[in-house]
């Protein structure tokens, strides 16, 4: 300590630049510039070495950490990441000292998932740091979560973990965890968390293009939610079913379930007589693809001003704002207009709604009815950055639904420009992906581009 005091401030910078450039301290934070930390790869060397040496002293080391990063947030319900960087590292320590019940309870749940709520997800879209989080839950991601859970929280965990790895865009990694999920709570005969995976299955299994195990796994999870006695999870089955045979083609079964559960809301929730949230936005685009846009206006302007009103997730602000967008662009098509400004606000707030939800499983949607809209509005430039967009996510995600919009929308934009060769080779991929897919609902688009390029 002597020797330090007597050193210059020169002299010490260049001590610590020494020690930075040979590995031994990790780099300066600019946000935190007096903090001193070994680098990570020093800090991982050390620990793993008295994890195997004193294991003991290991698992208490980290529950005095867990302790303290418990204790440090000012707020027991911080309300940004930065607030929450604590609990984060408790979480972390918490598993490390093998805590993980006790971590997963009174850290993740109540204080950074705020439970029911999902407020780090649906609030702050936050998937990252939330599935970061959940990783410490696992002795095997995704599909061995940790010895100390009990099975009833493994099968919560391993349900939690599929839904954010599938909002990040990382689809097929979250199969595995959620039918392991489904399994476990089919065997406990907990209906109601059986029908809420095999709905996010549903879901899922339509973004990868596997139409037909969409189906499948909706009119399970509807005959799982009918077994819980939930009304509200009979709702959403409703509309999981009704949205898996929308896009299979079967419009009047599709209207039938979607109708279905906007009456059982109605009986449970008498103030609101819409779908809202996605089951509306599905809802929506089933009726906008029967061209009933002045219907969609009414609903979606009353549904986005329920959930500005109720400040739920960013996820359903974009939608509601995505479902006007496309009902402008439809008005103005039928009535020969060329002003596309109103639509185009809206399409604006909802791709910019979309990014913030954090939601690459929706996100493509919004980028491809704004390449829609630029393409009319003969902004071709603009239209292929959004379409190019929506493929990348698409192809990173094996995101086939979307996949086959990008090839139909590449179709018409090419079309637009008098490209006919290129649009041709766009809407022969889209044709033989649907049959692929069994995306049957754009059946009909294909015959329009036959007609559209002489064939």
């Amino acid at each position: 300590t002597d020797k330090l005091q007597k050193l210059s401030e020169e002299d010490w910078q260049l001590a610590l630049y020494n020690l930075r450039t040979a590995n031994l301290l990790a780099g300066k934070d600019p946000l935190r510039p007096d903090m001193l930390d070994c680098h990570p790869l020093v800090r991982e060397h050390f620990g793993e070495k008295l994890k195997k040496e004193k294991p003991e002293g290991w698992k208490t080391a980290h529950k005095r950490l867990y302790q303290y990063y418990k204790e440090l947030p000012e707020k027991e319900l911080p309300d940004t990441l930065r607030e929450m960087e604590p609990l984060f590292a408790a979480v972390a320590h918490g598993c490390s000292a093998g805590l993980h019940q006790e971590a997963l309870y009174d850290v993740y749940w109540k204080r950074i998932r705020r439970g029911e709520e999902a407020y780090t997800v649906h609030k702050l879209g936050a998937f990252g740091a939330d599935l970061s989080a959940l990783s410490h839950f696992f002795e095997k991601p995704w599909t061995q979560p940790a010895a100390g859970l009990p099975d009833h929280d493994k099968a919560g965990v391993l349900s939690l973990t599929a839904f954010v790895l599938r909002a990040v865009g990382r689809l097929h990694e979250a199969i595995q965890p959620m039918k392991v999920a489904l399994e476990k709570n089919i065997k406990r005969e907990n209906w109601a968390e059986a029908a809420r995976i095999a709905s996010n299955l549903s879901e899922l299994m339509l973004t990868l293009g596997k139409v037909e195990e969409a189906v499948s796994y909706a009119r399970q999870g509807l005959t799982h939610a009918d077994k819980s006695g939930n009304d509200f999870l009979k709702e959403v089955l409703r509309a999981a079913l009704a949205d898996a045979l929308h896009q299979a083609g079967q419009l009047e079964e599709a209207e039938q379930w979607f109708r279905e559960a906007e009456e059982l809301q109605k009986k449970r929730q008498p103030e609101y007589p819409f779908l809202y949230s996605l089951q509306g936005y599905r809802y929506c685009d089933l009726l906008l693809g029967q061209g009933k846009y002045n219907e969609v206006m009414e609903r979606a302007e009353k549904t986005l001003e329920w959930a500005i009103q109720q400040g739920v997730s960013l996820l359903d602000i974009a939608i509601n704002n995505l479902s006007l967008g496309r009902v402008w662009m439809m008005k103005l098509e039928t009535e020969g207009s060329s002003d596309f400004t109103r639509a185009m606000e809206y399409l604006d707030q909802a791709v910019t709604g979309l990014r913030e939800a954090g939601t690459n499983d929706h996100l493509p949607r919004g980028l491809l009815v704004r390449a829609e809209c630029y393409r009319l509005m003969k902004q071709f430039s603009s239209a292929w950055d959004d379409l190019e967009e929506a493929e990348e996510i698409a192809e990173l995600g094996s995101m086939k639904l979307y996949l086959c919009d990008y090839h139909l929308e590449a179709g018409r934009l090419y079309l637009a420009e008098k490209k006919n060769k290129q649009a041709d080779h766009h809407f022969s991929i889209a044709k033989e992906m649907i049959e692929e897919t069994g995306y049957f609902r754009r059946k009909n688009e294909v015959g329009s581009w036959q007609l559209a390029v002489g064939k």
